[in-house]
């Protein structure tokens, strides 16, 4: 396999506008590629992909280092950075499986492109999925040859891969992919995975203690996710919400700033919260104290895809079932999966992450409910810009 090298470091995107990639791609001392950069999603280039066209590829991966494997560069596939808790993992955003960049770039009808927030793997029924093995026999059997896996820091994110027609299913929270069908882009929901996921909202060491001691200060949290939609409904409770100034932060940089004092305050998610908390952060709230606060992970596919396969959301469906009651059955294996690839402790993703939140049936009515009310706040807020019905998203089963 050919090694292009990167002979500079990147350059970051800019806000507003676009830049020259600097550096020069070369193949045995000859210019391959110059490229232009885009503006991205929330911030910095972080990952670099060449793409083939009629020639066979493997996934690449730009680190810290700077090389670049691929057959040959033609096209600069552009997408945001993901995470994995406690630090920044820089351009780690898309993770490929059995499948070539090719073709997962060429919508061929046999390979499935899907996206997921989280971690260096995913998590829940479709990671368990993943892991075991049951996800790829199952989608093989239904003829698909490819499997793409693409990791993204947030919902928003991820909801502009769907848009640049890069994915074909996405895993996220509510917030993201409802805001995302208010903008009257076509995407279908086919489960809830999660319900009831609990955010919290954590203070800075001798900093306040109370909703109210937060009057006129900054409150940060990873805007677009379901824990931004928990802090707007918590501060609307408690009237306080023109009190305070909320700033998005990522997850990977809260422990930081905080530490700093950079920050009052942080809402964020159902595992960073209890894990602040044992580094001796005080928590001020959680979701679990409010009706209606807390959130739900869901699964959508793009309507152009299911337009190809029609009866993909039975069958994925049918392998998220299995899944979900697989790990339930195997809960400590599971949960060991689970706090190696979030680099949480057991017992932290235990508190987490309890069993009952994860649905074995495609439409749990207590999620259903929880995003129903998600969606009314978020329209009601302006967040969302127009309202739909539940039973025109959800995917028909056929």
């Amino acid at each position: 396999m050919t090694v292009l090298k990167l002979e500079d470091p990147l350059t970051p995107l800019k806000k507003g506008g676009k830049e020259i990639l600097k550096p020069l791609l070369k193949e045995g001392g000859k210019e391959i590629l110059k490229a232009p950069l885009f503006k991205g999603g929330w911030g910095d280039l972080q990952r670099l992909g060449c793409l083939t066209r009629g020639l066979k590829t493997r996934p690449i991966y730009l680190m810290s280092s700077t090389r670049l494997s691929t057959s040959m560069a033609c096209i600069l596939l552009l997408l945001t950075t993901g995470c994995s808790q406690g630090e920044t993992k820089s351009a780690q955003s898309i993770e490929a499986i059995k499948a070539n960049s090719a073709v997962a770039a060429s919508n061929n009808i046999s390979t499935l492109r899907i996206g997921y927030v989280g971690s260096s793997e995913p998590t829940g029924p479709l990671g368990w999925a993943k892991k075991k093995g049951i996800l790829d026999s199952e989608l093989q059997k239904a003829g698909f040859k490819n499997i793409t896996f693409a990791r993204f820091p947030n919902g928003p994110d991820l909801n502009e891969a769907l848009v640049a027609g890069q994915l074909d299913v996405g895993s996220l929270g509510d917030t993201p992919a409802i805001v995302l069908r208010a903008r009257g882009q076509e995407t279908r929901l086919l489960r809830i995975t999660q319900f009831n996921t609990t955010a919290w909202l954590v203070a800075k060491k001798n900093g306040a203690r109370s909703l109210a001691e937060l009057k006129g200060e900054k409150i940060a949290t990873q805007k677009g996710s379901y824990m931004h939609r928990y802090l707007l409904g918590l501060l609307a409770e408690a009237k306080i919400a023109k009190d305070v100034k909320v700033v998005h932060l990522m997850t990977t940089e809260a422990k930081a700033a905080l530490e700093r004092g950079d920050i009052a305050a942080y809402a964020t998610s159902s595992d960073l919260g209890p894990f602040l908390k044992s580094q001796g952060f005080p928590v001020i709230d959680s979701s679990a104290n409010h009706k209606g606060l807390s959130g739900t992970s869901l699964v959508v596919a793009t309507e152009n895809f299911l337009a190809k396969q029609p009866d993909f959301p039975q069958k994925f469906n049918a392998i998220l079932t299995e899944a979900a009651k697989d790990l339930k059955a195997n809960s400590e294996e599971y949960y060991q999966y689970h706090a190696q690839t979030t680099k949480y402790p057991l017992d932290i993703i235990k508190v987490s992450y309890p069993l009952k939140q994860v649905s074995e049936e495609p439409l749990p009515a207590e999620g259903v409910k929880l995003v129903e009310g998600t969606k009314k706040f978020l329209v009601s807020q302006g967040l969302a810009k127009s309202d739909f019905k539940l039973t025109d998203w959800v995917a028909e089963e056929k």
